[in-house]
Order: C-alpha cells, then sequence, then structure tokens
C-alpha cells in the first residue's frame, strides 16, 4: 500500500530555524516586564552566539524573576534548559541558550559595565 503525502512526519520543531529563539527570549522579555531591552546580532563576530540580549529588571527580585521566565520559556519551546550565572546576588544574570545569551542587569550595575557600548565600538570599527 502507497504512502499518501499526508502521513509523512511533519518537521520537528527542532528544527525551525534559529531566529525563533530570539523570538522566544523577546517576548518572554517582555512579558516579565523586563526594561530597556537591546537586542544585538553577533552573527559572525562571535563564536559565543547569533544574539546577545541586554536588559535590566527594577531590583534583585525581579532579575531574578526575569532569569527564571527566559529559562522556562526556553524549555517550553523546545530549546532545552539554558545555562544561567549569577542568580545568587542578582546583579547581573547571564542566561546562555547557545544561540542567544541574555544579559540581565539591575540598573546599577548595567550603567556600571556597559556592555552595549563596548559591542557597539566593536561593530563601528568593523564597518569602517
Amino acid at each position: 500500500m502507497a504512502t499518501s503525502p499526508k502521513q509523512q512526519p511533519a518537521a520537528s520543531p527542532a528544527a525551525t530555524p534559529d531566529p525563533q529563539m530570539i523570538d522566544v527570549v523577546l517576548q518572554s522579555l517582555e512579558d516579565a516586564k523586563a526594561e530597556q531591552t537591546v537586542a544585538i546580532d553577533i552573527t559572525g563576530k562571535s563564536s559565543l552566539s547569533d544574539h546577545m540580549v541586554v536588559t535590566s529588571g527594577r531590583s534583585h527580585r525581579h532579575v531574578g524573576a526575569v532569569a527564571d521566565q527566559v529559562a522556562k520559556a526556553l524549555r517550553e519551546h523546545g530549546f532545552g534548559k539554558p545555562r544561567i550565572e549569577g542568580l545568587p546576588h542578582c546583579d547581573w544574570v547571564l542566561v546562555d541558550g547557545g544561540d542567544v545569551i541574555v544579559h540581565i542587569f539591575r540598573p546599577e550595575v548595567r550603567e556600571f559595565y556597559n556592555i552595549e557600548k563596548m559591542w557597539a565600538v566593536d561593530f563601528a570599527a568593523d564597518a569602517r
């Protein structure tokens, strides 16, 4: 008996393109009320990841809650369990999803490290 096209397996969710992960992360940050979110495309600029997201939480508790929500969203969408650093203090929490790295800061810590400026300078030098 021949197999009809309807019976062929559908593409698995894990086979979808990587930009979906960045969409999941950004939506999760919006849902968690993260502030001043900046997404930086670092494809080809770094072997670490394709995207870096920098955002802020209002307090230690908010930073931790935002990190938890991002990790939960990644797991729920089939991206596996991300590595998380910085939860004990919640001044600067890093959520490493592989293709997307998320930095969640308290505002004064974000201002001190200013990692967006560092990456912006790097991109400006490459444009010359």
